[in-house]
This record gives C-alpha cells, structure tokens and sequence, in this order.
C-alpha cells in the first residue's frame, strides 16, 4: 500500500463545461489520495461506493459482482490505511452467486432501515438486499431499462432524505440529449426530471449529501492521457431540480478513474466527497480512495445538523 497526500484548493474553470448557469461555486481542497491493494483475486474494479456517516467504515461493489466491508484508518481525518474483510460475491434472485452475464454492478444506495440497493447495468435492474450475504429481491424494471445499452445503463444510484430511489444511465444517447433520471417511489418508476450533459463527460456515480442536495459523479477518458473527473451538484424540490454547481473538476490524469462517490460532513462541518476508482482488473491502473472537502467559502464550513 502507498499513502499519498497532497493538498491543494481547486479553482473552478466553468467554461469548461460548456454552456450552462452556475449557482456559487465552493472551493474543493483535495484531503489525500490513497492507494489500496489486497493479495486477492476478486478485489479491484469497485463501481459504487458507501461511507458511513461518521467516515469510518465503508461498503463497496465492483463490476465482477464483488461486495466487500472495510474501515478508514485515519490519522488527522486523512485516510493512512483499510481494514477489510474478503470480497465475496453478490447473490441473485435465485440464490446463487451473480453469474457472468448479470456481475456489472455499478451503483451502490443504502438505505436508513439498513436495506442496500445495487444497480447492475448490464442487466438494467436493481436488486434490494437486506445483508450483502442474503438472496435479494430485484425491484421491476422501468418499461425504458430492457432498450439501453449494454455496459452504459444504470450506472449511478442515490437515495433521497424521503426514501425515494434514483438511478441513472451511464449514456442518455445523444450529447445533446440530459440524463434521464428515473425514481422508485410508492412502488412505481418514474422520470421527475433530467440532467443536462455538459461536454464530453459521463455519469458513473450519485449520492445525497447531508445538505439534501444530489451530487453526481462523472467521468471523461481522454484517451492514452487518463481520466478527468467531475462533480456537480443541485438542489431537489419534489419534481423540480435547481441551483446547479460545479463543485470539482480535475485535469487529465489527476485522478485514476473514479466511479463511486458518497458524500458525508466531517467533525469540522465539512462536506466531504470520498471517491473511489475502478481499476478494470487493469496491472496499469490503480484502485484509490480520493478525499476532498468544500468549504462555502464566505462563511467556512456549514453548520452540522
């Protein structure tokens, strides 16, 4: 294992996104980097992430169908070491571990009576488990799911402070077409609302921050020079998405390619966003955890609810 841990405040460049209006921006400092190995097989390729809310422990799946448990070891609040136990393998309706052609897990929600929900895109549905060890029970599928692309579907997942589910595909079609975003709500799926496409970028992960606004990770490979990074965020009001900000942006490279994001606040106050990459069982790519934090700037951390 290598810790690595750099500090630096992003500056913001909103053209960059192309055309669109911004709420304030929050600068985004980068808490550390953090690359993390096991002498196994099935670890790598993590998708979807979950940090508890006192940032110590954490849930992950990876697109081999792998779930695995661990805890931060921190010092300063930086992330200096995991503790994990083995990864093994998600089951399916039927009981047995996920075969190959149903492993593409991608997005990761928990739930506050305890159930976990993953998304696996390549058989476009969700399944809700009560422990990651258990049989789960598959939610039905919106009537648009079965039509998308195979290895760009529901790639993002994120439940809202009403229990409400949100998922959300890797590709909307077009470029100049928003991100679908289709909600499990009183037992039926709908389509609230979209997300624009901004550029080249891609959705790979989503979650609900502590202030109740949905962040959402996204991911541009540039080709043979790496990965950029981004994360927006907005606020909900029933079926009205607002306030759109650009919290982070990273250049080609900075990061390897994140996927899972969850959003928490830290004993200062802080948001955090901990992100983990998907290494895609790859010798030349790594798996990290990358931790910043936004400041509100005029008036420092939020206070903690």
């Amino acid at each position: 294992m290598r810790l690595r841990h750099r500090v630096a405040v992003a500056l913001f460049a909103l053209a960059a996104c192309g055309p669109g209006t911004f709420g304030p921006t929050r600068a985004a400092e980068l808490m550390g980097e953090y690359t993390w190995t096991m002498p196994e097989d099935r670890f790598g390729g993590f998708s979807g992430l979950e940090v508890y809310d006192d940032g110590a422990a954490f849930i992950a799946v990876s697109d081999r169908g792998g779930v695995i448990q661990g805890r931060f070891l921190r010092e300063d609040e930086l992330i200096t070491g995991v503790e994990a136990a083995p990864v093994f393998r998600l089951r399916d309706t039927g009981g047995k571990p996920v075969g190959r052609y149903m492993n593409d897990a991608e997005g990761l929600a928990l739930a506050q009576d305890g159930r976990i929900f993953v998304s696996f895109e390549n058989r476009h549905e969700v399944l809700v488990y009560r422990f990651p060890s258990e049989t789960p029970v598959a939610l039905p599928q919106h009537p648009d799911f079965p039509e998308m692309q195979i290895n760009s579907s529901l790639e993002a997942l994120a439940i809202g402070g009403d229990g409400a589910l949100y998922t959300m595909p890797e590709r909307s079609g077009l470029k100049s077409r928003p991100f679908p975003v289709y909600r499990w709500k009183d037992g039926a799926w709908s389509i609230p609302f979209s997300i624009p496409r901004r550029g080249e970028f891609l959705m790979v992960g989503a979650d609900f921050g502590p202030d109740d606004r949905l962040y959402v990770l996204e991911r541009y490979l540039t080709g043979i020079f790496g990965f950029r990074s981004r994360v927006r965020s907005f606020a909900l009001s029933g079926d009205i998405l607002s306030d759109e900000r650009l919290e982070l942006e990273t250049p080609t490279g900075r990061h390897d390619n994140l996927e899972g994001l969850s959003v928490w606040r830290d004993a200062d106050g802080y948001v955090r966003l901990t992100m983990i990459s998907d290494d895609n069982f790859r010798p030349f790519q790594i798996t990290e955890f990358v931790e910043y934090r936004l400041s509100d700037g005029l008036d420092g951390p939020r206070a903690r609810r």
